[in-house]
Parts: C-alpha cells; sequence; structure tokens
C-alpha cells in the first residue's frame, strides 16, 4: 500500500513536466513529421489533408539554396566542434594545474558563456571590418586588419566567402570554449591524484600523462561535450545573425540549416519545404548521436 502511495505521488509531480513536454515538444515534433510528408497542407489555415507522399523532399533538394546551407553547417559541425573541443581541454589541463589565481582565469575564461551570443557577435564583425571609399582608399580597419597590418575585407559585401568562413568559425570556437573548459575542469578535479603521483614517481613526461592518464579517466566528460557539441552546432544559427546581419540577403552564402528552415517557414507556400527541412536535419542529428553512443562504449573508460 505504502508502495503504491508512493507511485502516485511520483506520477503526480511528474504530470506538470510531462504535460509540457507532450504540448511544446512531442506535439510539434510529430506535426512537423506530418507536414513535411503532406503535399495538400495548406499552411495560410494550417490545414492537413493527409496526402502524404515524397514531394516535398523533391523541392527541398530542387530548391538552389538547400544544399548550399547544408554544406556551410557540415562545415561548422566537422571543423569548429573538434577543434572547440581540443582547445579547451588544453586550456582546461593547464588551469587545474596552476594554483595561484586560478579562480580569477576560470571566471574570466567562463565570462564569454554569461554574454548575449549576438552581443559577441557583433564585437567580431567590428575585430574584422573593413570599409574602403570609390577609390580603393581605406575608410575604417578593424583591429585585426590594424594587429597584421592587413587591408582585407573578412565580412563585407566584398569578402570572399572563405573568408567569410574563417571569421565565422573562429567565433564559434571562441564562443563554444567557456562552457567546455568549465566541464572538463570540473572532470579534471574529480580524478584521483594517486594516478598522477604514481606517474611523477615513475617521472613520466607529461604529454604521457595526458594520452595515459587524464584522456582515459576523462573519456565520459570528453564523449558528452562532443555528443552535446555536434547537436548544438547542428542547430547554429544565432552565430551567422551576430556576425553577418540578420537579413537572408546580406548573408545567404554563410546560411545554415536552421536558417533556411525560418526563412521557409515566413511564407505559407514554402512552409512544407520548411518542415521537410527540419525533418532532415532531425534525422541527421540523430544518426550523429547514435553513431557518437556507438563510439563512445567502445572508447570510453568509465
Amino acid at each position: 500500500m505504502l508502495e503504491r502511495k508512493k507511485d502516485y505521488h511520483a506520477w503526480l509531480y511528474m504530470a506538470i513536466p510531462l504535460i509540457l513536454l507532450i504540448i511544446f515538444t512531442f506535439y510539434p515534433i510529430i506535426k512537423t513529421v506530418l507536414i513535411s510528408f503532406d503535399k495538400s497542407y495548406d499552411a495560410s489555415i494550417d490545414r492537413m489533408y493527409f496526402d502524404l507522399s515524397l514531394y516535398n523532399f523533391q523541392r527541398l533538394f530542387q530548391h538552389p539554396s538547400f544544399m548550399n546551407v547544408l554544406g556551410n553547417t557540415l562545415l561548422i559541425v566537422f571543423i569548429t566542434v573538434p577543434a572547440s573541443t581540443v582547445i579547451a581541454l588544453l586550456i582546461a589541463v593547464a588551469l587545474n594545474s596552476i594554483k595561484p589565481l586560478q579562480k580569477l582565469f576560470q571566471t574570466i575564461f567562463f565570462m564569454p558563456y554569461v554574454t548575449n551570443t549576438i552581443a559577441i557577435g557583433m564585437v567580431f564583425a567590428v575585430l574584422f571590418s573593413f570599409n574602403s571609399g570609390p577609390g580603393g582608399d581605406v575608410i575604417s580597419n578593424g583591429i585585426i586588419n590594424h594587429i597584421f597590418g592587413l587591408s582585407k575585407d573578412w565580412v563585407g559585401i566584398g569578402a570572399d566567402p572563405w573568408s567569410k568562413r574563417f571569421v565565422l568559425h573562429t567565433y564559434i570556437i571562441w564562443n563554444a570554449l567557456p562552457f567546455k573548459i568549465l566541464i572538463f575542469i570540473g572532470g579534471l578535479q574529480n580524478i584521483g591524484k594517486q594516478y598522477y603521483d604514481a606517474a611523477r614517481i615513475d617521472a613520466t613526461p607529461k604529454w604521457r600523462v595526458l594520452t595515459r592518464i587524464t584522456i582515459p579517466l576523462l573519456s565520459p566528460i570528453i564523449s558528452y561535450v562532443v555528443i552535446t557539441s555536434f547537436i548544438g552546432s547542428f542547430k547554429t544559427y544565432e552565430s551567422v545573425i551576430g556576425v553577418f546581419g540578420g537579413t537572408w540577403a546580406d548573408n545567404r552564402d554563410m546560411q545554415t540549416v536552421v536558417g533556411f528552415i525560418y526563412r521557409m517557414i515566413e511564407d505559407s507556400t514554402t512552409y512544407q519545404i520548411g518542415a521537410a527541412a527540419a525533418f532532415i536535419l532531425f534525422v541527421i542529428i540523430l544518426i550523429f548521436t547514435v553513431f557518437n553512443l556507438y563510439v563512445s562504449k567502445r572508447r570510453v573508460h568509465y
């Protein structure tokens, strides 16, 4: 009788979160999937006809911008996630090994995490800014150009795509560091000191301590960071807005899949294309997450 009463209270406590999940998570996901397959869906009146087919996906892959935004998203994922993870791990190891002013440095590195993403993006746009007059004379130069003695357009209308990608990827990596550093420091502080004491007695080189002790014992944390970073990178959107501006025309060549989805659902005639793109993005994220979980089972040491 007592166990039944406890179960009743547990379900009662979970009722409100479950209801909110059903309304704001599961229902939108299911409806988006149905819309993506519904050829005759009318977005202007939000009416579904359940005319299920692959027509919307055909329109999606025929859209001139989709493959470009998908390529941009994949570049962001495969460049920024490994780079930010490795850099954050090295910084965390360095911070964990110093004693004087350790808390101060941790606070400094964590400050960007509590700063507005759009504001940081605007700062990066100013850092890499470049303006020239009709005759080619430099009107204003960003700090980066001043430091390196350059007169290069990084993020403006005349910038080439790879210069824009360099700025965007640098910003995403830098913006991702604080949270990862915090997580890694927490994991490092939970590693038993006896492992490092034994390595010190054996005069083990620092690089070998890192590869043979720190990384294996930190592998569960690394796996968590990598999986969540992959998921977050596939959903990148605000970084593009912060660096390049808020209109589709201004940053079309740098847009991501999420930006493409927002663009499509603004118009009732292309709403189904946006739903199809959202479903494709969901499937891609799911595949990468399952793959990462499979790899972690073989590589992670608990």
